[in-house]
């Protein structure tokens, strides 16, 4: 009998010791989930912004339109363009007969062509201007603001501000004394500050090997996922590594 209590005890004891282990390699750190980018769009040509196609909040995709200046010059110059180079297409094919027949001589059949290859360069030019004047995304995001508006003139400022969040960085702080125990692509949980109290689970990317002397700091970036956009940026948590 008094066998069995010792074995007991000791047993209680070895748990104890290997739970208060563990609890001591665990620890949590302050954190900001924060967009994994912020892009600024803004036009390679001065022109005047005729629409925006995108709404504050609105989820939008690489190389969707999002704007599109005032182009009736362009369009205007990319007709005439189109207008030449189909009369230069019937201007040489009417010629080439007459070449046949050898009543052109090759150096105006070779003018001719000429000609006709200046025109297609210029046409595809004028549609090169044209297309300049519609406004893509660069990247999938969501739309944070919109810049500007409408009939107001475009120069090097940005038309539209654009969030990618997904996937979302976790930003950490973490103390000196921890430098050396955060490796690369090791996993932490991540518990938002929100009512639901949700949890999810984060790998580390960067971990800064220069420690910030004033605050006895350095950082931690993370990686979350966030493919349905259900968690938004902005939002403080707690990282258990």
């Amino acid at each position: 009998m008094l066998s069995r209590i010792c074995l007991l005890i000791v047993a209680v004891f070895l748990v104890a010791f290997f739970s208060d282990a563990r609890a001591q390699q665990r620890y949590t750190l302050e954190g900001l989930i924060e967009p994994s980018q912020t892009v600024k769009i803004a036009s390679q040509v001065e022109g005047i912004l005729s629409e925006i196609l995108v709404e504050r909040g609105e989820v939008v995709k690489k190389d969707q339109v999002i704007a599109k200046l005032d182009s009736k010059i362009q369009k205007a110059a990319m007709d005439l363009a189109q207008a030449k180079v189909e009369f230069s297409k019937r201007k040489v094919q009417r010629n080439e007969e007459l070449y046949q027949k050898e009543l052109v001589s090759i150096h105006d059949k070779d003018e001719m062509e000429t000609e006709l290859k200046v025109l297609e360069l210029q046409l595809r030019q004028a549609e090169e201007e044209m297309d300049v004047r519609t406004i893509h995304s660069s990247v999938d995001g969501v739309v944070v603001e919109r810049l500007l508006s409408p009939g107001e003139r475009v120069g090097n400022d940005p038309i539209i501000k654009i969030a990618c969040v997904d996937p979302l960085y976790v930003e950490v702080v973490a103390p000196a004394e921890k430098f050396g125990s955060i490796a690369l692509g090791a996993k932490a949980e991540v518990a938002l500050e929100t009512p639901r109290q949700a949890r999810y689970y984060a790998r580390v990317i960067v971990v800064d090997k220069v420690i910030d002397a004033a605050s006895g700091t350095f950082g931690v970036r993370l990686l979350l996922n966030n493919p349905d956009y259900k968690l938004p940026s902005g939002l403080k948590c707690k990282v258990t590594f």
